[in-house]
């Protein structure tokens, strides 16, 4: 997808789009202004902790225990969202406050305003859909079913596929540091933890389950972000500690291999050889030449002598 720096949407929504809510939740929560990966391990590495992250957000202990609730599902997905309002800029402040010496918070106000946007926007979809599903499950009339119906399926579409995305790029945080998305991973993650393993609550799960379904998210995303914050030191010099005014310049994305480019000429016809063997005797010339050999002597040996007819 083509992206225009500045822009939010980078130009490819358009009004067929709305009737694909992933097209336009692929656009919105992944604006233009986010940066490109650098390296495609790091972005496979990134998959792999979006999809230990799902683990720990989802609530398998529901499915476990009560089976799937999609209200109380909901819920939980609005319980964290208005954790993540509160737990992304106090971690983002911390680093702003480690950064201090190495710049200021002048130069980072534009991608630090646009996370913000995202932030509230996502927080925002979250709680239209609860409302949409607690609007629907409270109607008594057909008609309003319907109607608020559809709009719902549409919201949890775009939101469900809006949670993928900004669970990446983590509010487009990468705009403001490259090793943000990783450690607010790994703070969100064991945030979400930390209350169960205080109290102790195992959700009616045996012990051992219980510390799997517990510190099996975080465990895993906190190994996978170290491994992505370190191939991002090693190969591009980007340090979490280092404000992004004194971090090198990174280069573009790794291109793909070179796409093998079909022999020269037509593309119809296999090449062609001399169809009536060799065209001229060996050591004589091309017989398109220029300067062609006359096929005969112009001055040629008589095959005798002449006698005069009548005597000499």
């Amino acid at each position: 997808m083509a992206r225009t720096r500045g822009s939010w949407t980078g130009g490819t929504l358009t009004a067929g789009s709305l009737l694909k809510p992933q097209d336009v939740a692929r656009v919105v929560f992944h604006p233009a202004w986010i940066p490109q990966p650098l390296d495609p391990s790091v972005e496979r590495l990134k998959r792999f902790r979006v999809l230990a992250g799902a683990v720990a957000s989802l609530g398998v202990f529901t499915f476990i225990e009560r089976g799937f609730d999609f209200t109380e599902l909901l819920e939980n997905a609005m319980t964290a969202s208005v954790v993540l309002l509160f737990l992304t800029p106090l971690t983002v402040g911390a680093m702003l406050w480690v950064w201090r010496r190495g710049g200021t918070v002048r130069q980072l106000r534009v991608p630090l305003l646009n996370s913000l946007k995202l932030l509230l926007l996502f927080v925002g979809c979250v709680a239209a859909l609860l409302l949409l599903v607690r609007t629907t499950n409270a109607s008594d009339s057909v008609v309003m079913i319907l109607a608020v119906g559809l709009t719902m399926m549409w919201m949890l579409i775009f939101t469900a596929y809006g949670a993928v995305r900004v669970s990446g790029n983590f509010f487009g945080t990468a705009a403001v540091h490259r090793c943000l998305p990783p450690l607010l991973a790994v703070v969100t993650s064991w945030l979400m933890a930390i209350p169960d393993l205080v109290t102790g609550d195992l959700h009616g799960l045996s012990l051992t389950l219980g510390i799997v379904f517990i510190l099996g998210a975080p465990v895993t995303v906190t190994a996978i972000a170290l491994l992505e914050m370190g191939r991002l030191r090693r190969r591009y010099g980007i340090r979490l500690k280092a404000h992004p005014a004194t971090l090198p310049p990174t280069p573009g994305p790794v291109p793909g291999p070179a796409p093998q480019m079909p022999p020269p000429g037509s593309p119809y016809l296999p090449p062609q050889g001399n169809p009536y063997g060799r065209p001229y005797a060996p050591g004589g010339q091309h017989p398109y030449a220029t300067h062609p050999q006359p096929p005969y002597n112009p001055h040629p040996q008589p095959p005798y002598n002449p006698q005069p007819p009548y005597g000499g």
